[in-house]
């Protein structure tokens, strides 16, 4: 068994969409090597620093990452394997790259209650500056604007005379 740590800037951009790892983002490898009958068993963690923009409010955000994995370099032999061992060494780039990419968030956030963008003004609702844009009203609705049910208790009411004759 063998242990080893390793801090090695990003090779290129890991990751698509909102958030991703830069070229040259410091990267530490913690790795454990064990030698086992199938092949050599590695096992660790990763920890960096991802780098975009909030998915609700569009600010810059940048958060860490760190992510474990584990995962058997096969011998050469008869059977294909995802990852083999070459010559006495393992290549452990696809590996991390794979593990980082799949734990970024699909939709990441500044803050869990990131309340986003103002649909009208298009600023942040977290700043507002405290002018409160007045609801648009549809024009098919204006006309009930006006009706309140308090109204109801005052308004007189003409007296219904029973017309019908028995």
């Amino acid at each position: 068994m063998r242990e080893l740590s390793l801090e090695l800037a990003a090779p290129a951009r890991w990751g698509e969409g909102l958030v991703s790892i830069p070229e040259g983002e410091p990267v530490v490898v913690d790795v454990r090597f064990e030698s086992v009958h199938e092949g050599i068993l590695a096992s660790g963690t990763v920890d960096s620093e991802y780098t975009g923009v909030c998915g609700r409010c569009l600010t810059d955000i940048a958060e860490p990452v760190q992510v474990e994995f584990q995962e058997l370099f096969a011998y050469p032999g008869e059977e294909a394997a995802d990852f083999e061992v070459q010559d006495d060494h393992v290549d452990l780039e696809t590996l991390v790259r794979d593990a980082i990419v799949l734990s970024l968030p699909f939709q990441p956030v500044c803050q869990p209650d990131c309340p986003g963008l103002d649909p009208v003004t298009g600023e942040r609702l977290t700043s507002s500056t405290g002018n409160e844009q007045p609801e648009t009203i549809d024009t098919r609705w204006a006309a009930l604007q006006d009706y309140t049910s308090d109204h109801d208790d005052d308004a007189p009411r003409a007296a219904a005379e029973n017309t019908e004759k028995s």
